[in-house]
């Protein structure tokens, strides 16, 4: 018998395919925002890095909701519910994750081209990130307690 099965890392993995589609959008778009910079003898931002990063905190939130399912230790009789429950999770927190690097992107682009607004980009992505954390958090508070 094998006990605390949870759901087979579905959490954990499609919250890192959502950080990857993240930080690789983003990270395109400051690539290309800082190639705008040198080609105008401008300096480039190192900043537009934080936007590029943000993403990445979704993979963390995906690996504490795997853990958390299984350290339910749930009976094996649910674990097609602890899979499907953990993919759905990772799903929505890897969708923040996506569209925190949409965001970062127009982002990058912005403050590379103006130089103003960092803090309110800044805000914008926190809030994206909010999603995440709800969906873990909320998706933790309802495995039951055996």
């Amino acid at each position: 018998m094998v006990a605390g099965l949870g759901d087979m890392g579905f959490s954990l993995a499609l919250a890192a395919v959502g950080s990857a589609l993240g930080t690789g959008v983003a990270g395109m778009a400051a690539i290309g925002a800082w190639k705008k910079a040198f080609i105008h003898n401008k300096a480039a931002p190192f900043i537009l890095i934080a936007f590029v990063g943000a993403p990445l905190s979704q993979t963390i939130y995906g690996f504490i909701l795997k853990n958390q399912i299984q350290a339910a230790n749930l009976p094996p009789d649910s674990y097609t519910y602890q899979i499907i429950l953990g993919a759905i999770a990772g799903l929505a927190i890897g969708f923040s994750a996506w569209m925190q690097g949409k965001a970062g992107a127009r982002a990058a682009d912005a403050l590379a081209e103006s130089g103003k607004g960092f803090g309110n980009y800044i805000m914008v992505l926190g809030v994206i990130e909010t999603v995440a954390l709800f969906v873990m958090v909320f998706t933790m508070t309802a495995l039951p307690k055996l």
